[in-house]
């Protein structure tokens, strides 16, 4: 007698209206997670090659700030050994800037871990730049993976809802069909509701 209660109160859930709005709400959700979803797979691919194009710069960048050290290596044995006032001018006039600003801070120790790191910094800046851009294209690449479970979810959801839309009205499968796809819904929205956000740098 209360199985028969219970299931008459859980009747409605069956009506055309019930299984109507659950298809559209389910529909919807399905279809706006695999937009959102497809845009967090685009926005990772696009920092991806951002943060290729950067790191392949910082590579060049590296290289060049290693050719200049060795240049001015040079020019500085150049200039330490010049015979003559001219020649002295000459190879201190081609100095890098950072060699420069290191004598003048530091005569005794020009080529001190100062110099190295005013060297280095832009080559050095462009790698944290392009560490930077593959940490935000992974954490897009985790949103998108969580928004495909939203949509697997979601499109479970609408098939349960579409059999019970299939089925007699009197059948009780009908009526577990609906039970399933509001569990799944509920579901389905509380992990939508947790999918990360990531800002753009």
């Amino acid at each position: 007698m209360k199985n028969s209660s219970l299931l008459d109160r859980l009747k409605f859930l069956t009506s055309e209206l019930v299984l109507g709005t659950l298809i559209a709400v389910l529909s919807v959700l399905t279809a706006v997670a695999g937009y959102q979803g497809s845009m967090s797979d685009s926005d990772q691919t696009k920092y991806n090659v951002q943060g290729q194009q950067k790191l392949t710069d910082a590579n060049a960048e590296y290289l060049t700030a290693n050719q200049m050290i060795v240049y001015d290596y040079t020019l500085y044995d150049g200039w330490y050994t010049a015979d003559d006032e001219a020649k002295a001018e000459y190879y201190q006039f081609s100095f890098s800037e950072d060699l420069q600003a290191s004598i003048e801070a530091n005569p005794e120790d020009p080529f001190s871990d100062a110099y190295y790191e005013a060297s280095y910094a832009e080559p050095n800046a462009m790698f944290e730049e392009a560490d930077n851009l593959f940490v935000l294209a992974e954490k897009f690449n985790e949103r998108g993976d969580s928004l495909q479970l939203v949509m697997l979810i979601m499109a479970l959801g609408l098939a349960f809802a579409a059999w019970a839309s299939l089925l007699a009205e009197d059948s009780k499968m009908r009526l577990v069909f609906a039970i399933f796809s509001i569990i799944v819904l509920v579901y389905g929205v509380i992990i939508y509701l947790n999918v990360p956000v990531v800002t753009a740098a």
